[in-house]
This record gives C-alpha cells, sequence and structure tokens, in this order.
C-alpha cells in the first residue's frame, strides 16, 4: 500500500480542520438564529396568551356584570315559571271540570231531544194541540193584567142570529159595554213535520204550504160562525189566536197573502205578541173609563158639596141673626140693670148700709161676623144674611141703652 505524502496529509488535516471550524461557525449561526426565530415565536406565542387571557378576563368581568344585571330576569322568570305551573295545574283542574260540565250539557241535549220528541208526539194529536192553545190565550190574558169573569170569560156558550150555538175560547169585555171574541186556532201537524232534521228543502217548502192552507181553513171555520151576532155590542170580527208567532209567521211566509184574505173574512190573525198588544191597549181603555167615571164622580160630589155649602150658608145666617139678637137683648138688660137697680145699690153703699157696690156687668160691643164668601152667599142665602140697615139699628140700640144708665150723682128715678 502507498503511504500518501505529509504534505498532502497535512493538507488533509487543515482542510479537515478548517471545515469543522466551518461547520461549527455555520452551526452556531444557525443555532443562534432557530433560537432568534424561536425566542420571536415563543414571545410571540406569550403575547398572544396574554391577549387571550386578557380577553378572557374581560369576557369573564362583562358576563359577571351582564349576570348581575340579569339577577331580577332570572328571579322574574323563575317567579314566571312558577305561575306557569300554577297555571297549567288550574288549567288542568278547569279542563276536568269542563269535561264533566260538558258531559251534563250532552246528557241534557239528550233529555230535551227526547222530551222535544215526546212533545212533538204529543202535539200530533188535535186535542193536545187544543188545550195547548187554550192554556196559551189564558197565560197571555193573564200577564195582560186581566183577570177571569170580570175582564174576560173563557168558554162562553151564546147563540147566533142564525139559532147556532157556539162558544169560543175566551170572551174579552171592553169599555162601553162591548166584548171581543177570541178563538185559539193550533195547526200544527204539518208545521212539527217540516221542521225534521232530515226533511229536504223542497219537502219542507210543501209542508209548509199544507200549513198555511190548514190556516186558512181555521179561517173560513171561524168566518161561518158568525160569533159577532152571539154577543150584543160585538165588533164584527173575531180573533183567531195563534198560539206561537213562528208557526204564524211560517204560514205567513208560505202564503203572504193570508192576513189580508183572513181580513177580508172578518178574521183577525193574532200570535201571542199582537195579542198581548191589543190586551194591553184594551187595559189601556178601561183605566180611561175608570178616569172619566171618577171624573164624573167627582163632578157630581161637587155639585152636592156646594149646594151643601149653601145649606150650612143659611144656617149660619140664622145663628147670625139669633146671636145679634141675643147681644141686643144682653145689652138692653145691662142698660136697665144700671139705671134703674144698681143706682139704688150705690146709694145704700154712700149711706154705710153696705160694705161693696155691685159693680155692673160690661155691655158686649161685639157682632157676629157677616158672611162675605161667594159660596155661602147664593141667591137663597140673601134673606138669612144680616141686613147693614139691621146692623145700624142695632147700633142705635145699643147707643140709646148706654145713653139710658145713670151717673153717680143722678139719684134714683130721675
Amino acid at each position: 500500500m502507498q503511504t500518501l505524502p505529509w504534505q498532502v496529509v497535512l493538507l488533509l488535516a487543515v482542510a479537515l480542520v478548517l471545515a469543522l471550524a466551518v461547520g461549527a461557525v455555520v452551526g452556531a449561526a444557525l443555532a443562534r438564529a432557530g433560537a432568534r426565530a424561536g425566542l420571536v415565536r415563543a414571545e410571540a406565542e406569550r403575547d398572544g396568551w396574554a391577549r387571550q387571557a386578557q380577553g378572557l378576563e374581560d369576557a369573564l368581568a362583562q358576563e359577571r356584570g351582564s349576570a348581575a344585571q340579569l339577577a331580577p330576569l332570572g328571579q322574574a322568570l323563575r317567579r314566571v315559571e312558577e305561575q306557569v305551573h300554577v297555571l297549567e295545574r288550574d288549567r288542568s283542574r278547569q279542563f276536568g271540570e269542563v269535561g264533566v260540565q260538558l258531559a251534563d250539557v250532552a246528557e241534557q241535549a239528550r233529555a230535551l231531544h227526547r222530551q222535544t220528541a215526546a212533545l212533538s208526539g204529543a202535539l200530533n194529536s188535535s186535542g193536545t194541540r187544543g188545550t195547548w192553545g187554550e192554556v196559551q190565550l189564558r197565560r197571555v190574558l193573564e200577564h195582560a193584567g186581566m183577570l177571569e169573569r170580570c175582564d174576560f170569560d173563557e168558554q162562553v156558550s151564546a147563540v147566533t142570529r142564525h139559532d147556532a150555538r157556539v162558544r169560543p175560547d175566551a170572551v174579552v169585555h171592553l169599555p162601553g159595554g162591548k166584548s171581543l171574541v177570541v178563538d185559539s186556532k193550533a195547526p200544527l201537524t204539518a208545521y212539527l213535520r217540516a221542521q225534521g232534521e232530515d226533511v229536504p228543502a223542497e219537502e219542507a217548502a210543501r209542508l209548509l204550504r199544507d200549513h198555511a192552507r190548514a190556516l186558512r181553513g181555521h179561517v173560513e171555520t171561524l168566518a161561518g160562525k158568525d160569533y159577532w151576532s152571539a154577543f150584543a155590542s160585538s165588533p164584527e170580527l173575531v180573533v183567531c189566536f195563534v198560539p206561537s208567532d213562528s208557526v204564524l209567521a211560517a204560514a205567513l211566509r208560505a202564503e203572504p197573502d193570508l192576513y189580508d184574505h183572513a181580513q177580508s173574512r172578518r178574521v183577525v190573525l193574532a200570535s201571542p205578541a199582537t195579542l198581548l198588544a191589543v190586551l194591553r191597549a184594551t187595559a189601556l181603555a178601561w183605566q180611561q173609563e175608570a178616569l172619566t167615571a171618577n171624573a164624573q164622580q167627582l163632578l157630581r160630589l161637587g155639585t152636592e158639596l156646594h149646594q151643601r155649602l149653601g145649606t150650612v150658608g143659611r144656617h149660619l145666617g140664622s145663628m147670625g141673626s139669633s146671636l145679634r139678637r141675643s147681644v141686643e137683648t144682653y145689652n138692653h138688660l145691662v142698660g136697665t140693670l144700671e139705671s134703674r137697680v144698681l143706682v139704688t145699690t150705690r146709694r145704700m153703699h154712700e149711706l154705710g148700709l153696705v160694705e161693696e157696690a155691685v159693680e155692673a156687668p160690661p155691655p158686649v160691643d161685639a157682632s157676629p161676623r157677616p158672611l162675605t164668601s161667594a159660596e155661602l152667599l147664593a141667591d137663597e142665602l140673601e134673606s138669612a144674611t144680616p141686613r147693614r140697615d139691621d146692623l145700624d139699628e142695632a147700633a142705635a140700640r145699643r147707643t140709646r141703652s148706654a145713653d139710658a144708665v145713670p151717673r153717680q150723682d143722678e139719684p134714683f128715678g130721675a
């Protein structure tokens, strides 16, 4: 093996040393650069973490402030939640009660349906319809303030001008001795069928027309009975009372000319509402009749009182004359006593025969007050009223009596 020269070895060693030195320098430079880069990254990370920490602290402080501000809201929400629980409990209880009530309503509806069906079945009987109409008529009469056998009579039997006996359901007494005949009719068969749930519209219209024709037939029947000729002073008409407003309205809708036709036949169709209005007007007429009768009685009493006042005036005039004569007689007696009797007693007192003299009674100057009221000074009282001449004469007599009384020093018998 060939050995290298030492120069070469030296060069290689020097080159190796230089290479190592250069590598060390380069490595140190690279290490320092990496350290600086790591330091920069560390500082950047530190700053980032510091910013994040500051942000978290700020967020925490903000959350604490928000929590402090939201504390009343939280309490309010808790109260609302409690109230909602209470309302939910009450709602559940109320729903339970409503359910029970709905069940009761359903049962009542079923009972009402059964009763309606039973009533409808009962009203299909003509006898039941007639009784129902009479009861309704009586209720309307009583509701109008009328009394049986005073303001109206029921089932009155009478005979018409054709010798036919009739008996209307009611006869209402009118002022002046007049009477109003009312008969109840309740055609319900076709009407009740038309009110069925499963009845088609065309069939219902046909049934209502039949209902109107049935009512027209009752009108003709009432017109032929000639009720007004059986009762004295009765208007020439009869009231056909239909015991339901809806029943009469349905017939008039089916035949609009039915009312006019009934009027032409002297039959007045009346429902409970219209008949009540007529009866109220009748009651008002009775009140006016009573007021008129009371006014006439007051006039009679006033005339009688005026006549009695005339009689009292005559008696007062006679009493005044008697009192005037009594006063005149009394004064005359006083004058005689003073002029004829007391003179002697005064002389006896002067002579000492008696201790005290007799005092003379005073004369009466008052006179009866003359009557001045026009009611008491009628023509028939003139003779009993004191005349002015009589009063003057009485005054003159009193003066003469006073002049006749002697003075204290006048002798007896002078």
